[in-house]
């Protein structure tokens, strides 16, 4: 994995180099697999695949905060590395992963020992911040179908294709609400010529339509 893209990298001492490349474990998850539920695991980069971060209701129902694809890093699974760090994020593999974890332990001390490092986790701090505001405001401020609408446009993204291989159950997670509430939006999108619904997954018939209701507020 090329660390020297990381804005960090290139400023650690050798030291602190040799020190953070040995110190970093390859891990590999399947499918569905559950990466971090609270362990404090350390810092993760993600060398491919793709996860899921997500926090849980009160009544145990998932709301997606973001997601993390290749050379994305996950920060809030060190929580226990931060200071006044509580909050309740969990994170899942949505596809085969490789990553590369930086112990907490190890995270902790390069945060105390290189200004370089601590800089790069503090902008990371504030940019998973904003992504989780951004999913509050547009949970307050967005209608439903304006959200399961960038929902489809984000996993076409991610497809590479207009045929979404994905459950309502799993559309439902993301969007932090019922499978039925999302089933019924989607019917109305296919009546509508949005989409069309097949067994196990979604078709995207019409693009620009998603694109339009996906940026209408309430």
């Amino acid at each position: 994995m090329d660390f020297a893209k990381y804005s960090f990298y290139d400023k650690l001492t050798d030291k602190e180099r040799e020190f953070f490349l040995a110190s970093l474990r390859p891990r590999e998850f399947a499918a569905g697999q559950d990466v971090y539920r609270g362990d404090c695991a350390g810092q993760i980069f993600t060398r491919s695949g793709r996860l899921c971060a997500y926090t849980l209701s009160a009544e145990g129902r998932e709301i997606t905060l973001y997601r993390l694809t290749e050379g994305d890093v996950c920060l809030f699974s060190a929580s226990c590395a931060l200071e006044n760090a509580d909050f309740d994020v969990f994170v899942r593999a949505e596809t085969q992963t490789r990553v590369a974890l930086l112990p907490a332990d190890a995270f902790k001390k390069l945060s105390e020992s290189s200004l370089a490092f601590s800089t790069f986790v503090n902008a990371l701090t504030m940019r998973r911040f904003s992504d989780v505001m951004w999913v509050l405001d547009s949970v307050l401020n967005k209608k439903f179908d304006a959200r399961l609408a960038a929902l489809l446009l984000e996993e076409r993204r991610y497809a590479g294709s207009d045929r979404l291989k994905i459950t309502h159950e799993r559309l439902a997670a993301h969007l932090g609400t019922v499978r039925e509430a999302v089933s019924r939006m989607l019917k109305y999108f296919e009546g509508e010529g949005l989409i069309r619904i097949f067994r196990g997954g979604i078709d995207i018939a019409d693009v620009k339509a998603l694109e339009k209701l996906a940026i209408s507020e309430k």
